[in-house]
């Protein structure tokens, strides 16, 4: 099996010798103003027992060395205690990776959960199993574990990351039955949540949007250093395939799409910021066409 973790690099795992190690270099915030009243200690607490299971749980069988672990961000705000251990509130989730040969991190996933519900028990451990559901808190981070590795990955090669969107698909499978939200297809009539996140990436509709993603990282932002124009000018081309996508509609609200916008949309303007005239026009059209929410921002790519 093979991991690659930069343009030119393999890591060959052995098949007699598996090795493994922590992925993820996850930072956690817990902001819990809203809530008065309670034992502040308690989200202290809270903030370690995840850091320790995003951080220390090893989710692949692929080999990381430290510096190579993908780099992301979880922030809890915490708006409500219902009842003594049940708390409710968002997690924004934000991944990023290194460009090649660049001290610059593009964004992988920025991402916003507006179904967060769980009970904590202050010093209780942290329990998941990829079979049962166990508790709707190690759940979460278990499937968002695997949407950041997927995502990484894909970023490296064309649907490399299937496996583990196929694991965060068996994650939401197991919490069918699960009196939280976010987990059903019915629990979001605009299809935002993690249901529909892992079934849009995972449908083959959307094959064009991960190829998108691929050829976007590897043979634009990776190449930029080493050939600007015609890695902005593959860029510009790849588009289409987002293109393609949105004009096929397989999903009325496209919720994969977005989720790729919400990530890149400021970097698309300062790729094209840059480029020939007629490069901009060309990108400008698309992008507004295909992503009407941020036309006020893409039309900073024509302001020079």
């Amino acid at each position: 099996m093979l991991k690659k973790t930069v343009p030119g690099i393999l890591i060959i795992m052995s098949s007699f010798f598996p090795v493994s190690s922590q992925e993820l270099n996850c930072n956690i915030s817990i902001v819990s103003n809203q809530i008065q009243g309670t034992n502040k200690q308690v989200f202290q607490t809270l903030q370690t027992a995840i850091y320790e299971f995003m951080n220390n749980t090893i989710w692949t069988n692929y080999s990381f060395q430290p510096h190579e672990r993908i780099e992301c961000n979880m922030l809890f705000n915490l708006k409500e205690q219902i009842g003594a251990d049940l708390f409710k509130g968002t997690l924004q989730v934000q991944a990023r990776r290194p460009v090649y040969n660049s001290t610059y991190s593009t964004v992988l996933f920025n991402y916003m959960d507006n179904d967060l519900t769980f009970t904590y028990v202050e010093y209780q451990p942290l329990d998941f199993s990829e079979t049962t559901f166990m508790s709707n808190l190690t759940s979460i981070l278990a499937y968002y574990a695997n949407v950041i590795i997927g995502l990484d990955f894909d970023s490296f090669s064309y649907k490399g990351g299937t496996p583990f969107f196929e694991k965060a698909e068996l994650i939401v499978n197991n919490a069918q039955n699960a009196s939280e939200k976010g987990w059903r297809p019915s629990d979001n009539r605009s299809r935002k949540n993690r249901y529909w996140l892992v079934e849009n990436i995972l449908n083959e509709e959307f094959s064009p949007a991960r190829e998108f993603f691929y050829e976007y990282h590897r043979l634009g932002l990776d190449m930029l250093d080493e050939n600007t124009s015609e890695a902005r000018a593959d860029i510009a081309e790849n588009l289409k395939l987002l293109e393609t996508v949105y004009k096929n509609k397989p999903d009325p609200f496209m919720h994969y799409l977005q989720v790729i916008f919400d990530a890149k949309s400021d970097e698309f303007v300062k790729i094209f910021s840059e480029s020939p005239r007629e490069e901009k026009n060309r990108v400008y059209r698309l992008l507004i066409e295909i992503d009407p929410a941020n036309k006020s921002k893409y039309e900073r790519i024509n302001e020079n």
